[in-house]
């Protein structure tokens, strides 16, 4: 097991279903192949969240990361932290450690449980997000990318969490620049795809239809395409995203450019609900999450599926066996 990636995976948030679904892959680690992990949370939270429900999973404290590989095979690994800190600071604090452990090369890439982010707001947090608060943590603020992945499919909105009607206005060259070439990078780099092949959906009904049904295709869209394709990047679009995510056309491609939020997500979530993964690209280390929430209406009944979760721990490992840095 000493030449397996060493992951490190965050508790979320103590209400959700984080520790639940993390303890439930530990138990399935053998049968899923899983590259070793430990967990970082707070003692107290995670021992009361796995008291309520079955199997009983072994827990064993560790003092420092380089334990979890000895550990790892009959306990799942704990890395605790500060007794004294409140349940938001425990949240926001094992993200920070996970991070500094993957910038030191402790571990090779950390996995992050789902976070309640209103709760957070309430407790001082200034991010919008993980993504966001992660690339502030490895000083590259507005440098992240998030990308949605499953075997089917990867998807990468240029656009994130705003309200539909600002997306046009927030689309410019710019910034969909970033966004490919940062994709583009990763997918070398992280993925092992010597000449990535992309595709850019557009923003409007039939790709605006030659201007017709919405400029922003002739005026943002096509001319960054152009130009990038003119450099040498293999990428092609824009094209009507309800023509591209079909069984045949995904085919032509390794990673599909979406202009929002949903235009991305709906694809990849109708394709493999419980098997999506949440990567972050743009990141100067490897960082993975479940795509899916805190799910508060269960946690703590044993009824969560821990599949997006374990595909998340899958990839991080794959990720950095291939990584090229």
């Amino acid at each position: 097991m000493t030449d397996l990636p060493l992951l490190a995976v965050t508790m979320g948030d103590p209400s959700g279903i984080g520790i639940e679904i993390t303890a439930k892959a530990w138990t399935l680690r053998r049968e899923q192949e899983l590259a070793p992990f430990f967990l970082i949370g707070g003692r107290e939270t995670i021992r009361a969240q796995l008291r309520t429900f079955e199997p009983e999973v072994p827990l064993r404290e560790i003092s420092s990361p380089d334990d979890a590989r000895a550990v790892f095979a009959d306990a799942l690994p704990v890395l605790p932290l500060d007794p004294a800190l409140n349940a938001a600071e425990q949240t926001i604090e094992a993200i920070r450690l996970g991070t500094e452990l993957c910038q030191q090369g402790t571990v090779h890439a950390i996995v992050t449980n789902p976070i309640h982010k209103k709760r957070l707001y309430e407790a001082g947090f200034t991010h919008p997000g993980h993504t966001e608060y992660l690339a502030a943590l490895d000083h590259r603020p507005g440098q992240s990318v998030m990308m949605l992945a499953c075997p089917k499919l990867k998807v990468v909105p240029a656009t994130v969490h705003i309200p539909i009607r600002e997306v046009p206005a927030r689309l410019t060259a710019e910034g969909l620049t970033h966004v490919i070439e940062t994709t583009h990078t990763d997918l070398k780099r992280r993925f092992g795809l010597e000449n990535p092949r992309l595709v850019v959906a557009g923003l409007n009904p039939h790709a605006g239809e030659d201007g017709s049904i919405g400029t922003e295709e002739e005026t943002v869209i096509r001319p960054v395409v152009e130009k990038l394709d003119a450099d040498g990047m293999n990428i092609s679009g824009p094209f009507a995203a309800d023509s591209l995510f079909h069984p045949a056309a995904r085919e032509r491609y390794d990673a599909a450019i979406c202009m929002y939020h949903d235009q991305a997500l709906i694809p990849i979530k109708t394709l493999d609900f419980d098997g999506g993964v949440n990567v972050t690209l743009g990141l100067t280390f490897i960082r993975t999450s479940p795509d899916h929430g805190t799910a508060e209406d269960i946690a703590g009944k044993g009824l969560a599926n821990p599949s997006s979760l374990i595909a998340a721990i899958q990839m991080a490992a794959v990720m950095s066996s291939t990584d090229n840095d």
